[in-house]
């Protein structure tokens, strides 16, 4: 539950950011984090790299 708050945060922040200076790069800010925490939870996984990112890619719905 924090990294959802977390994450709304700096989304938040970087929309306010991004509209009051008018700079496209805080836009990018949230993807950039999101990535991130995708990432890091990709990388906690007890397995190699490339056998977890395939795990995750063959799963279906």
């Amino acid at each position: 539950m924090i990294w959802v708050l977390t994450l709304s945060l700096i989304t938040i922040v970087s929309v306010v950011a991004g509209l009051r200076n008018r700079k496209v790069v805080y836009f990018f800010l949230p993807f950039a984090s999101v990535f991130a925490f995708m990432l890091v939870k990709v990388i906690m996984v007890p397995l190699p790299f490339l056998d977890t990112v395939r795990f995750i890619f063959q799963l279906r719905g």
